[in-house]
């Protein structure tokens, strides 16, 4: 029984790799967000450049809000006041620094959000 098996799943990947199906992975990220690994989270604040921004700036697009950020890795007003409006819908401090409550609900988006977008 055991040979039946292995050549039925090693047809079953291999016709997933043609189709382009995968698992998901344990470190897939939102949106395709790749900027920095999933687990470099630095606290961020206002002025802040880099990486860690531009992932920051990525995951907070999946969470929608017009207009999108230009993720550009810098941590300026746009930036600020997304996250604060990230922050406010999970009743964390809307203080727009970006710690690990913050990153936290960056990595897991929330479905729904019912405070509407500053603009």
């Amino acid at each position: 029984m055991k040979r039946r098996i292995a050549p039925i799943l090693s047809a079953a990947a291999l016709a997933a790799g043609v189709l382009g199906i995968s698992a998901p992975s344990a470190s897939a990220v939102p949106g395709g967000c790749a900027y920095a690994s999933s687990t470099y989270r630095p606290a961020l604040q206002y002025g802040n450049t880099g990486v860690a921004v531009k992932q920051a700036q990525c995951l907070s697009n999946v969470w929608g809000g017009v207009p999108k950020l230009t993720v550009d890795g810098t941590l300026g007003s746009r930036t600020l006041t997304k996250i604060k409006w990230i922050q406010g819908c999970h009743g964390l401090a809307k203080d727009g620094i970006i710690g690990a409550d913050t990153w936290e609900v960056l990595y897991n988006p929330a479905l729904d959000c019912y405070d509407p977008y500053p603009g």
